[in-house]
């Protein structure tokens, strides 16, 4: 294969101005991705943020569609990545993540995550759907976060796509049907699984994560289908959207444009 002339390469940026522009006006949705604050890890003691690919990944496919992105957090500011999801990480874990390194070498890509507005900032009614990325800051910062459940659940309640992504779907552990019962009973959902949550205690020797999704998402009533470990993987039930863990966020995202479609 040739290599590619560097002259003719669009940085991520200028392509996402670019497929808005180019749009058509009446079919450019407004979507709003929300990725974690940074937070440090009580069960390991290390800073711990969103996961890179799965806020770039879905963030490219919207912007190849066309649509307009807002990336927010439940407190705003500044976004930090966890360390393992940076492709430059001397650890080497993402090296393969290519698309992610394109953003995260472009300035104006990174801006964005110097700078988020707070979920108080932001009104659902604005956005036509909403995905939550994950990372290991969720498992520390998401359970509880009362903006962060009340944003998810006024798209859902609006039956706007409402996606979740690996470790961001601990949120829905938290979410409750208009009878009071768990919003996920029944319903058919995925996301990181116990068998990844093995690999990744097996590779650090310890407990990495106070509770796992899978058990706790069983226990609740969900239907919890996972597809084997770290493979692609998402889940659509009605307007609700999951991902099973950080290599699903293309499948995730084009979900998403598929209820958007559906919606129209």
């Amino acid at each position: 294969m040739a290599p590619m002339n560097k002259k003719h390469l669009v940085s991520p940026s200028d392509a996402a101005s670019s497929d808005a522009a180019s749009s058509d006006s009446s079919s450019a949705r407004n979507i709003l991705i929300v990725a974690a604050n940074p937070a440090t890890s009580t069960t390991l003691g290390w800073p711990v943020g969103f996961w890179a690919s799965e806020v770039i990944h879905p963030f490219h496919v919207f912007s190849e569609a066309g649509h307009h992105i807002t990336i927010a957090s439940p407190d705003g500011g500044p976004i930090e990545l966890d360390a393992f999801s940076d492709p430059r990480d001397a650890s080497g874990y993402s090296k393969d993540d290519t698309l992610s390194l394109r953003y995260l070498e472009d300035d104006g890509f990174t801006t964005r995550l110097a700078d988020t507005p707070s979920l108080a900032e932001v009104s659902p009614a604005d956005y036509d759907a909403v995905l939550v990325a994950g990372g290991q800051s969720p498992m520390f910062t998401f359970r509880g976060h009362e903006g962060l459940l009340s944003l998810f659940s006024s798209f859902l309640q609006a039956d706007k796509p409402s996606a979740a992504l690996c470790h961001g779907t601990c949120l829905l552990l938290d979410l409750k049907a208009e009878d009071g019962s768990a919003l996920i009973r029944g319903r058919r959902i995925t996301g990181f699984a116990n068998s990844e949550e093995d690999y990744a205690d097996d590779a650090v020797g310890q407990k990495i994560m106070p509770f796992r999704i899978e058990d706790e998402a069983r226990r609740l009533g969900a239907d919890f289908v996972v597809a084997p470990a770290f493979e692609p993987h998402a889940v659509r039930d009605g307007n609700l959207i999951t991902g099973q863990q950080q290599h699903s966020g293309e499948v995730t995202a084009r979900l998403v444009l598929d209820a958007l479609a559906d919606a129209r």
